[in-house]
């Protein structure tokens, strides 16, 4: 079978939604064959604390694919992401002595997928960059050395949070394939080639957290995770003003604002469940809940990228994921982090007749999911090839030669042992004077 013909599935599970796409690539696009969503309900902060209502809104969103899910795949791409999930950099030698080939990056890949503490899981290892005879390089293919250093940044995740999203799919009738971290899924969606090259930050704004993945000469460098979103958002308003969750997000969504306006008030009325007992809300009011929760979120993610850029991101900060709708985020964000931001939406990698319906920054994640997917595939075709060929032994790894060992130094007798050995020469000599006189 073509490899470019087989259709792939990911699922986003998020805090407000779970989203589903299937797709396959044609003419060099991805072309999308079923989308399917679902409100989210089991999870938290990206952590399942209710495996039966997570497997069911798995299968609503499932069930939303029509035709592309009837017996088309058997597993799918998960994203990850939660305060469960850690993130660490970590080198691995391997010796080479000789020239490097693509059998030795898998192979040291390989070394840096198994570096995980006791209850953990690794569920990712990205190259930074490697370094021959001392230099830091981005491809070593061809190059000589005796060994090879890997840089990875290494995602890990405690086992019993990770086998319980892995327990979720599987109850809803599939594999799990490979797990993804969703900041780097949603940058594979909205960032250019020339941005990760000169050095860019991608915040995604998600319902229940919100991620950070950095770049430097089109590498991951850095990646963290906020537990904060959207959804908290929406929950500050309907704690203030005592409404439902529903009516919070809606009115967030209509008339909320990132920053506070003074000026003319805006009253909203909304509906209470009591009868002809409706409230009124200050949009103003609700601006400044709004505002003091996205600075707490910008202000967090702007800590973490100071940690590995000291001065402004060369191509600036990217905002995607469904939180970056709140109005005028962009201006707060401006101002906050001293430097130049865009709001995205994953606009030009999905082709096909429902595709429209993708182009939405909350579908972010779920579309660079399918992105990596088809990568994680031709990676495994690869790898496959690579590992099939025969193994060139490399030279055998020298020795250090021995040291000589040292003359064993003359001993110097002991005094006593030197005392006795003069008093029998002078006995000796004593006798010999007694036999002359006689």
């Amino acid at each position: 079978m073509d490899d470019t013909k087989k259709i792939i599935a990911a699922i986003d599970i998020g805090t407000t939604k779970i989203a589903t796409v299937a797709a396959r690539i044609e003419n060099g696009k991805f072309e999308m064959m079923g989308f399917g969503t679902a409100p989210s309900v089991g999870i938290k902060h990206g952590v399942v604390f209710n495996i039966e209502d997570t497997v069911k809104a798995i299968t609503t969103s499932l069930n939303g694919l029509g035709n592309a899910y009837d017996a088309n795949f058997s597993d799918v791409y998960v994203g990850i992401a939660g305060q469960y999930v850690k993130t660490s950099d970590s080198t691995c030698r391997l010796f080479v002595n000789g020239k490097v080939t693509e059998r030795h990056l898998l192979e040291l890949r390989d070394m840096a997928m198994n570096v995980a503490n006791p209850g953990t899981e690794t569920i990712d290892a990205i190259v930074i960059s490697y370094t021959v005879n001392g230099q830091t390089v981005a491809n070593p293919l061809g190059m000589e050395c005796e060994y090879l250093y890997g840089n990875f940044h290494v995602v890990t995740g405690q086992n019993v949070m990770v086998n319980n999203i892995k327990k979720c799919v599987n109850l809803a009738g599939l594999g799990v394939r490979s797990l993804f971290l969703e900041p780097l899924a949603s940058a594979e969606a909205v960032l250019t080639d020339e941005e990760k090259q000169k050095g860019v930050a991608l915040i995604d704004i998600g319902g229940g957290t919100s991620d950070l993945a950095v770049y430097r000469n089109g590498e991951v460098i850095h990646t963290a995770v906020i537990p904060i979103g959207g959804a908290t958002v929406t929950g500050d308003i309907r704690d203030k003003f005592s409404i439902t969750y529903e009516q919070a997000e809606s009115l967030k969504c209509l008339y909320g604002s990132a920053v506070h306006i003074s000026g003319d008030d805006v009253n909203i009325e909304v509906k209470t469940a009591r009868v002809n007992s409706n409230i009124y809300i200050s949009r103003n009011k609700m601006s400044e809940l709004i505002q003091a929760r996205m600075e707490e979120i910008l202000n967090a993610v702007k800590f973490q990228i100071e940690t590995v850029y000291a001065d402004n991101v060369p191509a600036g900060i990217v905002i995607t994921g469904g939180g970056s709708l709140v109005a005028n985020l962009k201006q707060l964000a401006s101002f906050i982090m001293k430097n130049s931001v865009r709001l995205a939406y994953p606009t030009s990698k999905i082709e096909g007749a429902d595709s429209q319906a993708l182009m939405k920054p909350q579908y972010s994640t779920v579309v660079g999911l399918i992105i990596k997917g088809f990568d994680y595939e031709q990676g495994i075709v690869k790898k496959e090839f690579v590992m099939s060929a025969p193994k060139e032994e490399p030279k055998p790894e020298p020795k250090p030669e021995p040291k000589p060992e040292p003359e064993p130094a003359k001993k110097t007798p002991e005094p006593e042992k030197q005392k006795k050995k003069i008093s029998s020469v002078f006995r000796n000599f004593i006798t010999k004077l007694e036999d002359d006189d006689e």
